[in-house]
Formats: structure tokens, C-alpha cells, sequence
């Protein structure tokens, strides 16, 4: 077992995600210690969201024309000018350590001068070297002999808001297999309701094109036929809904907020409500349909209104923040001292590094409060996220369809670390 792995090479590189965007990779390789000196290698990509919260930390973008730009050619090199000397020669082992000295080097509350994406790119990539170097799965590496429960899938088969080019204003729904005994059944499961729904939407002369999360994005009359139109699905896959699926809707109604505090507009059906007849409108869904969680049901800055939704819906079902808390411990306590919401969704690139994110994660735990791993729209096929859903025993995932390579890569790791764990 080595008790020193030390950085030798980190390479900062600019790759593209599954929406044709660049985003930052970064290549890290430790050395260990004794007279053999074996050189262990990883890399690791970083996500990149269409609807993101004011107070995520900066994804930095170059702002020039390459790319329209949205190039990350700056990021890049700040990993490998101002990132790679300061870390070279530390012991990889020491994850806290190492991403404290980047956020040291940083000196920003939201990681403006190096980028969240710099930083967290190579966090992970680190973090992943190491456990190549112990011989350790990530999963393993990260969470010890406790990371042992496997997520379940919260897949999203229908797409809205900024994540398709259609009239739907909310933006994900998601169905949840809470009767499958495995991830490996539960994932089965969505795979049939998600054909069984595509089925449907062909039936009715509706658009199957997907998504920017792989779910399809045809134009209907409602938020209400959407989910009919699921549960129809579901019991057309010979499934039941409320015993073997329920449903969760992820609204990302900061994307909805209006000019005045409390006012709120659909942007692409121009209905305008306020916080009060926002929170009849989810009340009433819950009441009609069988819904496991709702995700930012209202804007990030509403404190008032998510303290009154809380109340009202928050022993009926999960209330998710999302904009709202950024994976950032901060704003959720303020959450917990406040009693906003009951759950929070767990982005690393929101807050930047490995260490920041199982911060969080333990402090939604601690509190009683949910912590839902999350992909974002603009993603990769780096598998790190499901990886880190079973190490933190977060209970739930978020990355999207059973359909495109970078959702998919995550949820066929996930039955790989399935198979690990039952090895008798």
C-alpha cells in the first residue's frame, strides 16, 4: 500500500461535450513511492449546464471568437501554468489538501481567476489517478467499506425548458423505478417505459427527437399531458405507477423569474403567476399524480415562497434545491436554518472540487435532508458522478435517458459497480 503518490504531470486540454461545446480536461499522473517509481495516469472531464444557478461557481469561458466563445483555452492554461507547478511534487493522496491549495491559489469566492472547470477538472482527475494506483474502484477509493448503496435512477424521458426546443416550460421529467430490486432491473425497467413512451408519442404524429439529456422533446399542450402521456407508458410497459414508478419533475423556475419579486412567467406559454398560484399549481399536480420529488419549483432568490411551499409539500415529497443551493454549503445551511426545502441536488461543477462536494453531501445527510447525485446537460462520457452516487450513498441519480452515449456511460458503470459489490 503506498503511502505517497506523487504528482509528477497534470495537463490541462480543451475537449468538447455531447452539445458540441468545449469543456476542460485534465491528465494527472502520480508517481509512487519506493525504488520501482510506477507511474499511474487518469484523466477526467468536466460537465457544463444550459440552466444554471447565479451563484454556481464560474465555469470559465475564453469570451473571444473562437468557438462563439465559449472556448476554455484560458482554464487550460491556467491547469497547466498556474495549477500543475504549485501541485507538483504533493502527495495526490491528500485530496483535501489538494484542493484546498487550489482554492488557495484561487483566492475567489465563486473560483473566477482559475475557473471551477480548471480546478475540478483536475481535482477529479487526481482523485481518480490515486485510486488507479491502489489498485482501488473509484467508488471504493472515495467512499471505503460505506459506499455500498446503489443509487436510484431518476431518469429523465421527457424534456422541456432550456433543455429542448419545444413548448413545454418544465424542464425535466423523470421517472423513478422505487420497485426494482436492483439498479440493473430498475434501469431495465426505464429502458421499456422510455420505448413504450416513444411508441406513444409516434402514435399521436408527435416529434421523437431528443433532447439535450436524451429525452424527447415533442411540443403538447401542457405539463399535464407530459404526464399523462408518462403514466400511460408506464402502464403500457406493464408497470404500475405509485408501486413500481413514480414521477419527478425538475422545473428550474429561476429560468421562469419575473421582473418584480414573487412574479413569475412561463417564457414560452407567456403565463404569468405569482409565488402563491406557483405553489397551488405543484400542489395540485401532486395531488393528481404520483410525484416522488419536484426540483426547483421556484426561483433561487424566493426564500419566502420555498419556506412556504416546504410547509405545505414537504412531508408529501421531496422539495429539491438546485439553483437554490448550488452544492454549496453555505447557502444550504442556510436552507436548513430557514426549513427550505428537504433535499438538495449534488452537481460537482456548481462548487468546483471533489472535497467541496462530499462537504455538502454530508451536510444535507447530517440534516435529514436528501442529496441527489446530478449529470448536467452539456456532459461527457466521464463516469465520475456514479461513482461518487455510491461512495457518499447519496440513494439517487440524476444522468438522464436511456439513450446517448454520455448518459448512458454513466448508468452502465453503475451496473458494473452493481456487480462488484454482490461478488460473493
Amino acid at each position: 500500500m503506498y503511502k505517497y503518490l506523487k504528482i509528477v504531470d497534470i495537463r490541462g486540454r480543451e475537449v468538447l461535450d455531447s452539445r458540441g461545446n468545449p469543456t476542460v480536461e485534465a491528465q494527472v499522473t502520480v508517481k509512487a513511492d519506493g525504488k520501482a517509481g510506477e507511474l499511474f495516469t487518469a484523466i477526467a472531464d468536466v460537465p457544463s449546464g444550459a440552466s444554471t444557478g447565479k451563484f454556481e461557481a464560474m465555469e470559465l469561458r475564453d469570451g473571444d471568437k473562437r468557438y462563439n466563445g465559449a472556448g476554455v483555452s484560458q482554464a487550460v492554461e491556467n491547469i497547466n501554468k498556474e495549477i500543475y507547478p504549485a501541485l507538483e511534487g504533493m502527495n495526490g493522496l491528500n485530496q483535501r489538501k489538494i484542493d484546498s491549495k487550489m482554492i488557495a491559489i484561487d483566492g475567489t469566492e465563486n473560483k473566477k481567476k482559475l475557473g471551477a472547470n480548471a480546478i475540478l477538472a483536475v481535482s477529479m482527475a487526481n482523485m481518480k489517478a490515486c485510486a488507479k494506483a491502489l489498485k482501488l474502484p473509484e467508488y471504493q477509493y472515495i467512499g471505503g467499506i460505506c459506499g455500498e448503496k446503489m443509487p436510484i435512477p431518476m431518469m429523465n424521458i421527457l424534456n422541456g425548458g432550456a433543455h429542448a426546443s419545444n413548448n413545454i416550460d418544465v424542464q425535466e421529467f423523470m421517472i423513478l423505478p422505487v420497485g426494482a430490486q436492483s439498479v440493473k432491473e430498475g434501469i431495465r425497467w426505464c429502458a421499456e417505459v422510455y420505448t413504450c413512451l416513444k411508441k406513444l408519442l409516434k402514435k399521436d404524429n408527435l416529434s421523437v427527437a431528443v433532447g439535450d439529456e436524451g429525452g424527447f422533446a415533442p411540443n403538447l399542450s401542457g405539463e399535464e399531458e407530459a404526464l399523462d402521456l408518462i403514466m400511460a407508458a408506464i402502464i403500457d410497459a406493464g408497470y404500475r405507477p405509485g408501486k413500481d414508478f413514480m414521477i419527478s419533475l425538475d422545473v428550474a423556475a429561476s429560468e421562469w423569474k419575473g421582473d418584480r419579486k414573487g412574479h413569475y412567467r412561463m417564457p414560452k406559454k407567456n403565463v404569468e403567476m405569482d409565488t402563491d398560484q406557483l405553489i397551488s399549481l405543484w400542489e395540485d399536480i401532486v395531488t393528481n399524480y404520483p410525484i416522488f420529488s419536484i426540483e426547483d419549483p421556484l426561483d433561487e432568490e424566493d426564500w419566502e415562497g420555498w419556506k412556504k411551499i416546504t410547509a405545505a409539500l414537504g412531508d408529501k415529497i421531496r422539495l429539491v434545491g438546485d439553483d437554490l443551493f448550488v452544492t454549496n454549503v453555505v447557502r444550504l445551511k442556510k436552507g436548513i436554518d430557514e426549513k427550505c426545502a428537504n433535499a438538495i441536488l449534488i452537481k460537482p461543477n456548481q462548487i468546483g472540487s471533489v472535497m467541496e462536494t462530499i462537504e455538502a453531501v454530508r451536510m444535507a445527510q447530517s440534516q435529514g435532508y436528501v442529496a441527489i447525485m446530478s449529470h448536467r446537460s452539456g456532459e461527457t462520457e466521464d463516469t465520475t458522478i456514479a461513482d461518487l452516487a455510491v461512495a457518499l450513498n447519496t440513494g439517487y441519480i440524476k444522468t438522464g435517458a436511456p439513450c446517448r452515449g454520455e448518459r448512458t456511460a454513466k448508468y452502465n458503470q453503475l451496473v458494473r459497480i452493481e456487480e462488484m459489490l454482490t461478488i460473493k
